[in-house]
């Protein structure tokens, strides 16, 4: 059975007030999207299988743990997902990197793939897809399917702000699929934006707007 987790840590929520804040400027909001994503890569790795090794310390050898070789890999949602990349890196440096391109048909509000890279062994990894914003779930769904596609079967979603409409799409449409995000917001606006959110997060981090 799959998790939806809501990540209440009190430094998260700080700085998703911060992020929140349309005061907040570019360079700022993306220094605390990837605080956010390497804060919620902990808690998203908690699970991670460990195996017992001796070491040599200053003063005696000692019975500890080390990751017990897993392969990862970070898939962000392009292009507001590339934000949170350097975020996890930070604690998971091993991991490979692959992309996947979508956009949202304005008028459909469905997402439409334009690119697909992933690591070329996909199917021997745990999978993190990265997206900040779960709005109508879409891309997310769109995004992992691709995945699944190319034989992955360990995969996470990872994700900062998400609409409850989102949370429940992905749950039904991927239920194997864990879900990690720092909060859940109230409802989709008529435009397909999360309410109260923080607007558009591509337009934020990349200071297109």
């Amino acid at each position: 059975m799959s998790v939806v987790k809501i990540v209440d840590h009190p430094l998260i929520q700080h700085k998703i007030s911060l992020i929140r804040d349309r005061n907040t400027g570019t360079k700022e909001f993306r220094d605390l999207v990837s605080e956010i994503a390497m804060l919620l890569c902990y808690e998203a790795t908690r699970d991670l299988p460990t195996e017992e090794v001796e070491v040599e310390t200053p003063i005696a050898l000692a019975r500890t743990h080390v990751l017990a070789g897993r392969k990862l890999a970070l898939v962000p949602i392009l292009r507001a997902g590339l934000g949170m990349v350097d975020g996890m890196l930070s604690l998971i440096p091993a991991a490979k990197v692959g992309h996947i391109g979508l956009y949202r048909n304005e008028e459909t509000l469905e997402p439409v793939e334009y690119y697909c890279k992933l690591p070329k062994d996909i199917a021997e990894r745990d999978v993190f897809v990265l997206d900040p914003m779960l709005a109508t779930g879409g891309s997310a769904i769109d995004a992992i399917s691709q995945i699944k596609k190319r034989g992955a079967r360990h995969i996470k979603f990872i994700g900062l702000i998400a609409a409850p409409e989102g949370l429940k799409a992905l749950h039904e449409a991927h239920p194997d699929v864990d879900i990690y995000v720092a909060a859940q917001d109230d409802h989709l606006n008529e435009n397909g934006y999360i309410v109260p959110g923080l607007g558009d997060a591509g337009d934020r981090i990349f200071g297109t707007k």
